[in-house]
């Protein structure tokens, strides 16, 4: 029997809409080419941000693992914020410039590819996990925010982590 109150059924809603959408939107706005000079170069901004993220997620559990909620809570909120950023950056330099070929071979470029493959895939799926870990807080269902969050927090970091690795692997071959 299905007790979930019409709240819950709101976000669940959400959550589901945010999930396909956003990773579509991506695809979609990756055909999308806009005749722009950025005054910054992107990838080392949102490299930069994608290892803020990993810290603050780690930062987080410790937080929660000392009792320290608001803390927590306020950590993983800025954690969502920094991850709205970088898409918005992603985005914005995948619209505005070429995409960059990793240059290296043999043994490397398997392990990038392996990485990339993984990190995409990855972070089209840690979406509904944040979402869903972060409005069973909000909630106050704590036991299963708990749950989940064992989940949430492996997948989120290692996506963050990989962003930066796969960043610095194809630095190199960066046209500016």
């Amino acid at each position: 029997m299905n007790n979930k109150t019409a709240q819950e059924k709101k976000y669940d809603r959400i959550i589901l809409i945010l999930s396909i959408v956003l990773p579509l939107a991506v695809a979609a706005l990756f055909g999308i080419k806009i005749d722009l000079e950025l005054p910054v170069f992107l990838p080392p901004i949102y490299a930069t941000i994608n290892a803020i993220t990993a810290l603050i997620l780690i930062l987080a559990v410790v937080a929660i693992k000392k009792g320290n909620r608001k803390l927590h809570e306020r950590l993983n909120k800025t954690a969502i914020i920094l991850s709205i950023v970088f898409l918005v950056l992603y985005i914005l330099y995948h619209m505005t410039s070429n995409s960059t070929k990793y240059g290296g071979e043999g043994i490397l470029k398997t392990v990038y590819f392996i990485i990339l493959i993984s990190h995409i895939l990855l972070s089209i799926a840690v979406i509904p996990f944040v979402l869903i870990t972060y409005v069973r807080a909000k909630l106050g269902k704590f036991t299963e925010h708990k749950k989940i969050a064992k989940i949430t927090f492996p997948l989120w970091l290692y996506v963050a982590i990989t962003g930066v690795v796969v960043y610095f692997m194809i630095a190199p071959y960066y046209i500016q």
